[in-house]
């Protein structure tokens, strides 16, 4: 099997620490460029891939014939952009969250993908981990009979960091924008429904929303039923998902949107009696799993498990939360 040639636009700490070492582990990748004027910020990439070439630019690794798929972790307002030079030079690209800022941005994305008949999608791990596809998989058999409420939360506080791009209106910062995409995405993924009705209440910080506590009525295969969550980047460190129904309840917890780093990753079914199946995932890395699977569908053709239709979805989500929002005082 021929690898697919990864280059990494730009040396983020993230893609430093998570998706670039997937990269290099993920079979049928290979992680062979990254782009960076910076040679110390090079220096922690080429610790654990000593045979990496550096670009000094961005246009220049985008340039590079040896290159097949880009990897993009730049800041949040030039996803777009990026996504879209990327296409045009002829890479597969897979872009972090939030892949855009708007949902008629994604179409301009999706428009550029199918005239290129090149694979584009946001770096959304958590579908490929299978404790998520667990919780899809027991809901949709009845597990917990009829779902009536999902309720989710996802917080960590950076209020230290003031330059962090999380913090800054011009860099495209919010919680929801960071975090609100998984509160919402997991919500839609496992039940598969999307929002009719969608209030936010929400809390400002220089311009940029550090707090949101966000009400929907979802409808789908499911059913209909309520939604609730909260994120913040001024709380602390708390992540949990709960579907819960009238026969019972699917939990994550510990660390579900953060897999085996915050917590050990595993989902739990609660059933009649106060029985508790408990099932767990201590090797999966989502971050592989993704780079593997964006791999596949290259090779063979077929639909990308998370495609950016979906991804549309949620940001569609986090529009109407935006459009709708009151703002609080304290």
């Amino acid at each position: 099997m021929t690898p697919i040639r990864w280059g990494v636009l730009g040396a983020a700490k993230f893609a430093r620490e998570h998706m670039a070492p997937a990269i290099h582990a993920a079979q049928g990748a290979e992680l062979a460029a990254l782009a960076t004027s910076d040679p110390a910020k090079a220096a922690g990439f080429q610790a654990f891939c000593p045979a990496l070439r550096i670009h000094d630019s961005y246009e220049a690794l985008l340039a590079d014939p040896a290159i097949d798929a880009v990897y993009i972790p730049l800041p949040n307002h030039l996803h777009v952009e990026w996504t879209l030079k990327a296409l045009a030079a002829g890479k597969h690209v897979l872009t972090e969250k939030p892949i855009a800022l708007r949902a008629p941005e994604i179409d301009q994305i999706i428009a550029a993908r199918d005239a290129s008949g090149l694979l584009a999608a946001e770096a959304y791990m958590i579908v490929h981990h299978p404790q998520w596809q667990r919780a899809h998989e027991w809901l949709m058999a009845g597990e917990i009979g009829t779902l009536r409420h999902v309720d989710a939360a996802f917080s960590f506080n950076n209020a230290a960091e003031p330059g962090n791009i999380r913090n800054r209106p011009e860099t495209g910062g919010g919680s929801l924008r960071d975090i609100g995409v998984y509160t919402f995405g997991s919500a839609r993924f496992v039940t598969g429904a999307e929002p009719t009705e969608v209030s936010a209440r929400i809390r400002s910080e220089n311009g940029v929303e550090v707090f949101a506590q966000v009400a929907a009525r979802m409808a789908g295969p499911a059913g209909d039923f309520t939604y609730h969550s909260m994120t913040s980047m001024r709380l602390y460190n708390r992540q949990v998902v709960t579907f819960q129904g009238d026969k019972g309840m699917i939990r994550l917890e510990g660390g579900p949107f953060n897999a085996n780093v915050n917590d050990l990753a595993e989902v739990e079914l609660h059933r009649a009696g106060n029985s508790v199946l408990v099932e767990r995932f201590p090797t999966a890395n989502q971050y592989k799993l993704q780079v593997e699977a964006f791999g596949r569908s290259i090779r063979t053709g077929a639909p990308y498990p998370c495609p950016l239709e979906f991804i549309r979805g949620t940001q569609v989500m986090m529009d109407m939360a935006y459009d709708n929002a009151v703002d609080l005082a304290f």
